[in-house]
Parts: structure tokens; C-alpha cells; sequence
């Protein structure tokens, strides 16, 4: 029977090819949009390089102080990680980061566009790091306020050229010179609170880190000893934020939250909202609105050819095919019409992947289309088969035999 199907479908698609390219277009496109963002997603949630340690670890993003007349939102200080973060007893490490800033660096009447951000020794205990040449820095070192750095693979190259090892080396960021002390597997920019080209010293800052303001350019993720910690953890750092004074007197809340991965991510920043609403709210109109264009364009294309189909329709009813039959058979056919367009959509997507990463538009950012991507795709081909099938199939079996045959 299935086969039977398939090859009225294969028929009824050479039959008007213009209508076919329509449909098989509208739906390889929209499949292509929702593969790459998928993959995007995929890639933002699933790779856990450098931050292998996600299961027990929480991340501090964000701090808002607000009052009658008042609010400041943002990331924090050196010193609001170092003195409260630090001072809890769970955590058995705290990395702290700031937040990458971009300069320019000269080599050989070169300009090279770098991004250095200011690291704590902890950071690089809690995160894991590749080190493809070379070590961290040490605590003494950031003590000693050492002029040293990790560098990234590609400032590596970009900097130096292909040469085997550039440890001990000198590499200037901010007119500044630094010894560098390692090269680091690339991490990608997605990945904003652990993503930069150059690792510096925290104690080498322009900026005054000692500074006992609240708010400032950085984040800190708490790493627990064990993942059965991390609720401990957090709710030991919630009744810190809880008892911690007012910076000012215009300020009377202060809302700080050490989050799991995901919510940190997407943390708006505004009291105690996390943002994954709104980022799931969001991610889900966009799809709907992609999808119901080429939905509804769909649907008419198959109204229009069940019309032209009517006096098929009439014959088979008149020889005892039932309704269901009917709509069972043009829903498979429309299905097969989708899986089609979704074989096309994956071939795009597989070469649009490819020159996002060849054209390097998201630094250090490898798309892939993986099995969870690729199942994905397979779940909306199926749903768009559907939703663009079964008003189509409910009209054709609602059609009346004597109707269906005079409209030949």
C-alpha cells in the first residue's frame, strides 16, 4: 500500500513542477533557518569546553541594586566576587573573570585585533583548560603582579607564525608587554564569561581591583565539591546576598544570583527573573513565525491540488474507498513531500554550516550538524508534514462523490 502511495506522490509532484519547487523550497528553507540556529543552540548548551565541571559549578553574573528612585544593573566588581563569593564555605574553589575588552596589537607593521580579559589563579583550577603549549600562570605570579599571559592557539599563530613554542616569549596587549606563559585550545565568543584571545593577571589591571564598589566588569563561578553541594552552595550564597550591607543610601535591594549554566547564560538581570522565559518565549515565536509562512503557503498549494484531483477523488469513492483511506493517503503523500524538502534543507544546512565556519563570522565557533541537531530536523519534517497535511486530507474527504466528479 505504501508503495502504491509513494508512486502516486512521485506522479502527482511531476505533474506540476512549478507548485512542487514552491513547496519543496518553502520547506528546505525554512528547514536550513531552524537547523542552523539548532545547531547554534546545541552548540551554546552541549559544549562544555573549557567548563567541563558545569554538573557542580554555578555562575555568578549579574548583580541589580534598586531603590525608590534608583537602579544600577550589571556585572560585578573584583572585590564583590573576592570578599563574598570568597568568604563561603561550600564552594572549594571561585574562579573570577572580567569581562573581555577589545585593544590592538602590532607585529611587523601588522595590526592584529585581540581581546585580553583579567583572570584570578582559581580560574584556572576550575576550568579545564587545553594547554597545547606551555602552563597556567601561578598565584605567585598574580601576586607578584608578574607581566605574564595565556594566549589562545590562534593568537598563537596569528602573532607568532607556525613556530613550535612561543613560552617565554613577549607579546604586547593595551601598549603593554607580557611574557606569555601558554597557549590554550580556542574558546569560542559564545561562551562571553570564559571566552578572550589573551589571559592576564588580575593584579595587573589599570584599573583599581581593590576598589569596594559593588559593581564592575566581572563574574565568578563557584565550583563545588560534589554536584550533591551545588543546592547547598547556592543557597549559602543567597543568604549572603541576603545580609550583605547597602552600597548607597538611595539603594534599599540588592538581587544577586548564583545560577546553573543555562539560567546564567540568559540571566536578564532583573530581580529574581532568570531569563530562560523569556529566552524559551522568544526561541519558540521565532520558530512559529518561520515555520507558518511556509505552513500556510503549503497548506493552499495542497487545497489547490486536491481541487485538480477532484474527479480522482470522486472515482475511488465511488468504488468504495472510504474517508479515512483517502485521508490517510494524502497525508502520506504530503509527508513524503516533506521528508523530500527536509533532504534538501539538510544538504543546505550542511554546506551553510560550512561557510560559517570557513568565513569565521563567530569567532572560534565550530557549527555542526550533530545527531541531536540531525534529530531534530527529522521531528520538524514530520510536524510539518502534518501540519500542512491534515486540513488538505480533512477537505478531500469531505468532498461528495457526485460533487467530485462534476468538477472534472
Amino acid at each position: 500500500m505504501l508503495k502504491n502511495y509513494f508512486k502516486i506522490a512521485i506522479a502527482v509532484l511531476k505533474r506540476r513542477k512549478f507548485f512542487t519547487f514552491i513547496s519543496l523550497f518553502g520547506i528546505s528553507f525554512t528547514l536550513t533557518i531552524l537547523i542552523v540556529l539548532t545547531a547554534f543552540i546545541d552548540k551554546v548548551i552541549n559544549d562544555n569546553y573549557p567548563d567541563k565541571k558545569r554538573d557542580r559549578s554555578l555562575y555568578i553574573t549579574s548583580l541589580e541594586q534598586r531603590g525608590k528612585n534608583s537602579f544600577n544593573s550589571g556585572s560585578l566588581s573584583f572585590y564583590f566576587l573576592n570578599h563574598y563569593a570568597g568568604s563561603l564555605k561550600t564552594p572549594i574553589k571561585v574562579a573570577i573573570s572580567s569581562a573581555p575588552v577589545g585593544t590592538n596589537t602590532y607585529i611587523n607593521n601588522k595590526k592584529i585585533a585581540i581581546n585580553f580579559k583579567y583572570v584570578n589563579a582559581d580560574f584556572w583550577d576550575v576550568l579545564d583548560f587545553e594547554f597545547l603549549d606551555g602552563k597556567p600562570f601561578s598565584k605567585q605570579q598574580i601576586d607578584n603582579g608578574e607581566h605574564v599571559t595565556v594566549i589562545s592557539e590562534d593568537t598563537k599563530k596569528e602573532y607568532f607564525g607556525d613556530i613550535p613554542s612561543v613560552v617565554g616569549k613577549y607579546i604586547e596587549a593595551d601598549n603593554v608587554q607580557y611574557r606569555v606563559s601558554g597557549v590554550v585550545k580556542n574558546v569560542p565568543v559564545t561562551l562571553y564569561m570564559l571566552y578572550s584571545d589573551i589571559y592576564l593577571p588580575y593584579t595587573v589591571s589599570k584599573t583599581d581591583y581593590n576598589n569596594k564598589t559593588y559593581s564592575g566588569s566581572y563574574t565568578g563561578i563557584l565550583l563545588a565539591a560534589s554536584k550533591e553541594d551545588v543546592p547547598k552552595m547556592q543557597e549559602e550564597y543567597e543568604q549572603v546576598i541576603r545580609r550583605i550591607p547597602m552600597e548607597s543610601k538611595d539603594f534599599d535591594r540588592i538581587y544577586s544570583h548564583a545560577d546553573t549554566f543555562i539560567t546564567g547564560y540568559v540571566r536578564t538581570g532583573r530581580e529574581e527573573k532568570s531569563g530562560v522565559t523569556y529566552a524559551l518565549i522568544a526561541i519558540s515565536i521565532f520558530v512559529i513565525l518561520v515555520m507558518l509562512l511556509p505552513t500556510l503557503n503549503l497548506v493552499n498549494i495542497n487545497v489547490t491540488r486536491i481541487m485538480e484531483r477532484s474527479s480522482e477523488i470522486g472515482v475511488r469513492k465511488a468504488f468504495g474507498a472510504s474517508s479515512k483511506t483517502l485521508v490517510y493517503q494524502f497525508i502520506v503523500e504530503n509527508l513524503i513531500l516533506t521528508v523530500l524538502g527536509g533532504l534538501i534543507g539538510i544538504i543546505l544546512s550542511v554546506i551553510i554550516l560550512k561557510i560559517i565556519n570557513n568565513a569565521n563570522l563567530i569567532a572560534n565557533l565550530e557549527l555542526s550538524l550533530n545527531f541531536t541537531v540531525l534529530f531534530i530536523a527529522l521531528l520538524i519534517c514530520l510536524v510539518f508534514g502534518l501540519l500542512s497535511g491534515v486540513y488538505p486530507a480533512w477537505r478531500m474527504s469531505r468532498l461528495h462523490v457526485v460533487t467530485a466528479l462534476k468538477a472534472q
